[in-house]
């Protein structure tokens, strides 16, 4: 669902001067290009929590005529390098957001497009705008979405400069919906609450029942007192308890880890999903929001176990019974609480059921693009329209 938390400002600010007066985008001649224009960090950036967002825009792009414009870093030379820290001085000590470099590539945007898509996962990732050269005039619509940022972040000076960055675009979407009312207000443009998503279909365990062979499935920040009793449990009963152990944090290739990611959970009885950044309350000022974990495990039909936020978008999102089994971070009856659910087999049964019908019919990354469409009375592509057709009937065979 969405969630409007601030008064829509007229978009007539940008939009209205490229339909009247570069270019009419009424005369369908004009759009030569694919209608959605998607900027994307996987050829900059390969970090392992990135990979959602690789998924979102894939799927964007292959549903709604959609092309993406991957950025890459600049040469490794002296001189990029000594210009990036002079340039990024230069902004921090004049408060002036326009000379911040990010150290890519320039690209020039030469075909017009209905809707610019930029995905920023941390707010420096809004200094390669400043890289991208005439995406607003070549834009009908400009639209981000934020990943994560916090409402207390956005008092740091740094920070707010980037975010001022969005001044320019006619939406900006996050899934932190607390600091909604704060983006809005720092620049004085929408900002919408819009949650995590996920590739429903590539998560589903249906139409194939997989073996779920593995035990619990825990992969992140997770609580050291938890996964100490996890690691006695695996011992003691010769389960698979399968977690992180390294710190490594890149991807080879996006695609690759997520089929990997989501074939796990396929296989694993249980999954740990916790609030977003539960171990950093410094980070996140105490304020409580949907971590990706959750759409990502429900998706895959294992029994969520975890700490969820409380807040009401969660309530929303997750309104079903028994969509996660809360836990403390301190619990230390983990393995008490795994033996009674094990008792419990039609329990588990419908808890899965219930958990990968209801990714299918409301979590899958095209109804969030298609909830983005609707703030600018776009129709769907029939690409789009199939998908959803696709997601509906694989949800009413679980049914029957």
């Amino acid at each position: 669902m969405l969630f409007e938390t601030n008064p829509s400002p007229s978009l007539s600010n940008s939009s209205s001067q490229l339909e009247t007066g570069i270019f009419s985008w009424e005369n369908p001649a004009n759009r030569i290009a694919p209608r959605t224009l998607i900027i994307s960090m996987r050829g900059f950036h390969q970090e392992v929590f990135r990979s959602a967002e690789y998924e979102f825009e894939d799927i964007i792009s292959t549903t709604d005529n959609g092309t993406i414009t991957t950025l890459e870093a600049a040469a490794s030379t002296l001189g990029n390098s000594l210009k990036k820290k002079f340039f990024n001085y230069l902004g921090l000590t004049c408060k002036k957001n326009i000379f911040f470099n990010a150290g890519c590539q320039p690209i020039q945007i030469q075909k017009k497009h209905d809707i610019f898509f930029f995905i920023c996962q941390h707010f420096w990732d809004l200094t390669t705008l400043n890289s991208i050269h005439n995406w607003r005039e070549n834009s009908r619509y400009a639209v981000a979405w934020i990943d994560e940022i916090w409402a207390c972040e956005l008092l740091n000076s740094k920070t707010k400069l980037c975010i001022e960055l969005l001044k320019n675009f006619d939406y900006v979407f996050t899934t932190q919906s607390a600091s909604t009312d704060a983006i809005a207000k720092l620049i004085n443009r929408p900002c919408i609450f819009l949650p995590y998503g996920v590739d429903a279909l590539k998560f589903s365990p249906y139409p194939h029942r997989l073996e779920r062979s593995i035990y619990i499935y825990s992969i992140g920040r997770r609580s050291p007192q938890i996964h100490q009793h996890l690691l006695q449990l695996s011992q003691q009963k010769n389960i698979l308890y399968l977690y992180d152990s390294l710190k490594a944090s890149q991807m080879y290739n996006y695609q690759e880890h997520r089929e990997l990611y989501s074939n796990l959970i396929k296989r694993s009885r249980y999954y740990i999903a916790n609030k977003a950044k539960f171990d950093q309350p410094q980070q996140t000022g105490g304020q409580e929001e949907i971590g990706s974990r959750f759409f990502e495990g429900a998706a895959g039909g294992s029994v969520m176990i975890g700490i969820p936020p409380q807040c009401q978008v969660f309530q929303q999102n997750f309104d079903w019974e028994d969509a996660v089994i809360p836990i403390s971070s301190d619990t230390d009856n983990i393995v008490e609480i795994l033996a009674e659910l094990d008792a419990q087999p039609q329990r588990l049964e419908r808890i899965r059921r219930e958990n990968v019908i209801n990714s299918l019919l409301r979590h899958d990354w095209v109804y969030r693009w298609q909830k983005i469409l609707d703030f600018f009375d776009l129709n769907m592509d029939t690409a789009m329209q199939t998908r959803i057709n696709y997601l509906r009937n694989l949800a009413n065979s679980i049914h029957s």
